[in-house]
């Protein structure tokens, strides 16, 4: 799949995604006849990357949580997990109050 392709896909703009190519997160992506291709490894990442982003993770913590993940650091990744649903769970009790 082109940069073009997962562009459309998943409804990201080119530029992001080539912020993310920047992070060193699609280690598996190919530059084939000039253009990038995606393969389903690099699909999964950009998954996980968009339900981070859903679940309003910052630019900031995708990228240390990606760099992480990659590292295979399951101890630090649940620990930014669990930091982040602390926050949301704080949120939702505040707001019920």
């Amino acid at each position: 799949m082109t940069i073009e392709e997962a562009s459309k896909k998943y409804n990201i703009p080119i530029h992001i995604l080539k912020e993310y190519e920047s992070w060193g997160l699609c280690q598996e992506v190919k530059k084939v006849m000039g253009s990038w291709k995606y393969d389903e490894t690099d699909l999964e990442r950009l998954s996980l990357i968009m339900t981070l982003h859903n679940l309003d993770f910052t630019v900031e913590e995708i990228e240390k949580y990606m760099k992480l993940s990659l590292k295979k650091n399951e101890n630090e990744c649940l620990k930014l997990l669990n930091k982040k649903r602390k926050g949301l769970l704080d949120e939702v009790h505040l707001k019920e109050k």
